[in-house]
C-alpha cells in the first residue's frame, strides 16, 4: 500500500479505457431506456424478474435474511426476485457487470458508495416524493441518499452509527468509573495498558483497538467522529459547490494531535493498528488484547459469543472539546440501477424494504442475521422487535449525534487522502501534525476544484 499521504486515488481499482468506454455506452443506453420523461422512467415489463445484489458474505445469516425478504416480496407482488450475495471486490464486479451491460436491477450497498455510483452513471434518480412510504422515514436518513447536485439516487434502507465497546470487567476490576469526557477516556485506555486488567501478570493488554490501515480509508473512517466531536470539520461552506478545506483548522489539529499522542506518547493502542482493518481488529477485542473499541452494533452478537455479554459494555462516545458528540452515521441504501427492464418493480422492491414489514423482517430480532441495524422507518419501534436494550444506545446516538459523511460528488478520494495522511502521521512519531494537515488541505483544495465544488 502506498503510504504517500497526498495520494488521492480511489480505494477501488480505476477503470481501464475499455471499461470507461463501456460505462459511457451504458450511460447513453440508460438515457434512452431508463430515464424517460418528467413522469419517471420509461415503461418496461412490470413482471420481469428482478436481480438483486447485496454486499454480504455468501452463505452468511445476513444473506439468508435478504433471501427471505425477496421471497416475501414475491409472495406479496408476484414479481420474482433473485438475491445474489457478493462481498469481496463487490464494486469491481459491479463495474464488470456494467461493462457487459448486465447490471442487476437493484443493489443494497453502503451509503458511502452513492457518489461513485452517480459519477459512473450506474444508478437512476429517485423521485423522493413518489416513493410510497418515503414520508415515514427519519428525515436525516434521506441525507444518505442525496448527491452533491441535491437530487436523490437511492432509497434509505438501514442506518447505523458507532459506540464504544468497553471491557466492563477490566474497568470494574481497576475501580474506574465510565468515562465522561475524552481525558477520562484516554486515562482509561492508559490504565488498560499499564495496570494488568486481565490479571495474568503480563504486559499484554492495551487500551484502544483502532483499524488504522489506509485500505478503504479505514483510519479516516475511525477518525471522523473524533474530528467532528472536537469541533473540527472537513470543509466549510456546505452547498456542495463553494466548499473550502477545513481539515487544517485548530480544532482539527487538536483532534489529530490527540490521535497521534495515543500511538506515540501514551502508547495505549494495540500494536499493529497502522496496518489493521476490521477483519484484524475484531479478533483483537475478542482475544483481550485491547479493551476500548469504537465499532458498530453488528458486532454485539459476535462479541457476546466470544466474550459473553456481561464482559463488556456499550457506551456512547463522550462529548469532545467541541462540547458535543458527533458520531459517524452510515448504513445502506437500495440503489435502483440504470437500464432495468422493470423500473416499476425496482421501485416496488425498494418500497417493500422501507415499509414496516420489510424493516422488521430485516432487523431479524437479536440474531446475527440482521440487515437492518437501525430502522429508518419512524413507525417501527426498535424496542418492540429487539429485546437487547444495547441497541437503544445506538439508536439514541444515531438520532441525537449521527452525522453522515460530507456530500460531495465523490467522497472516496477525500477519505482515502485523509486516511493515508493520518496513517503516515501515527506511523512516524517524528511527524508534524500541523504540516501534515496543511498538505492535506492543499490536497482537498485540488480535489474540490477537480470535482467542481471548490470556491
Amino acid at each position: 500500500m502506498n503510504r504517500n499521504p497526498m495520494n488521492r486515488r480511489s480505494v477501488f481499482p480505476s477503470a481501464s479505457t475499455a471499461l470507461a468506454a463501456s460505462l459511457a455506452a451504458l450511460l447513453a443506453l440508460t438515457t434512452l431506456t431508463a430515464c424517460g420523461d418528467a413522469a419517471g422512467p420509461a415503461a418496461g415489463d412490470d413482471k420481469a424478474p428482478l436481480k438483486i445484489w447485496v454486499r454480504k458474505p455468501p452463505g452468511s445469516p445476513t444473506e439468508k435474511t435478504h433471501q427471505d425478504l425477496a421471497a416475501a416480496f414475491t409472495r406479496a407482488t408476484g414479481i420474482e426476485a433473485e438475491v445474489s450475495a457478493l462481498f469481496d471486490d463487490f464494486e469491481t464486479k459491479l463495474q464488470q457487470a456494467a461493462a457487459q451491460r448486465k447490471l442487476p436491477d437493484l443493489i443494497v450497498n453502503d451509503t458511502a458508495q452513492l457518489g461513485t455510483l452517480v459519477k459512473q452513471g450506474l444508478v437512476r434518480e429517485v423521485d423522493k416524493g413518489a416513493v410510497r412510504g418515503g414520508d415515514q422515514l427519519i428525515p436525516a436518513s434521506w441525507e444518505a441518499a442525496k448527491a452533491a447536485d441535491g437530487k436523490y439516487y437511492g432509497v434509505p434502507f438501514s442506518a447505523q452509527t458507532f459506540a464504544l465497546f468497553v471491557r466492563k470487567d477490566w474497568r470494574e476490576k481497576l475501580g474506574i468509573a465510565p468515562p465522561a469526557d475524552w481525558d477520562q477516556l484516554d486515562a482509561l485506555a492508559t490504565a488498560f495498558t499499564t495496570k494488568d486488567p486481565d490479571g495474568n501478570g503480563k504486559a499484554d493488554t492495551y487500551g484502544y483497538v483502532i483499524p488504522g490501515t489506509t485500505k478503504r480509508g479505514y483510519l479516516d473512517w475511525y477518525f471522523s467522529s473524533f474530528l467532528w466531536s472536537a469541533g473540527g470539520d472537513y470543509f466549510t461552506g456546505g452547498d456542495g459547490e463553494h466548499l473550502k478545506p477545513a481539515i487544517d483548522s485548530p480544532a482539527a489539529l487538536a483532534a489529530a494531535r490527540r490521535l497521534k499522542g495515543q500511538f506515540c506518547e501514551d502508547k495505549n493502542v494495540v500494536p499493529g493498528a497502522v496496518t489493521a482493518e476490521t477483519t484484524q481488529t475484531h479478533p483483537l477485542f475478542e482475544a483481550g488484547k485491547g479493551g476500548i473499541y469504537l465499532t458498530g452494533p453488528y458486532n454485539m452478537a459476535r462479541f457476546d459469543k466470544a466474550l459473553g455479554a456481561d464482559t463488556y459494555e456499550v457506551l456512547a462516545l463522550p462529548a469532545g472539546p467541541g462540547g458535543k458528540s458527533s458520531v459517524l452515521a452510515e448504513g445502506e441504501n437500495a440503489y435502483l440501477m440504470a437500464g432495468s427492464k422493470n423500473p416499476k418493480g425496482q421501485l416496488a422492491y425498494a418500497e417493500y424494504l422501507i415499509g414496516a414489514e420489510g424493516q422488521k423482517a430485516g432487523m431479524a430480532g437479536d440474531t446475527a442475521g440482521n440487515v437492518v441495524r437501525l430502522p429508518v422507518n419512524e413507525t417501527v419501534d426498535l424496542a418492540s422487535v429487539r429485546t437487547d436494550k444495547r441497541w437503544l444506545v445506538f439508536d439514541k446516538v444515531y438520532r441525537d449525534a449521527g452525522r453522515y459523511s460530507p456530500v460531495v460528488k465523490e467522497w472516496t478520494p477525500f477519505r482515502q487522502a485523509s486516511a493515508e495522511a493520518l496513517n503516515g502521521m501515527v506511523a512516524d512519531c517524528g511527524s508534524d501534525p500541523g504540516a501534515m494537515l496543511a498538505k492535506l488541505a492543499e490536497s482537498f483544495s485540488a480535489e474540490l476544484k477537480k470535482q467542481g465544488a471548490g470556491s
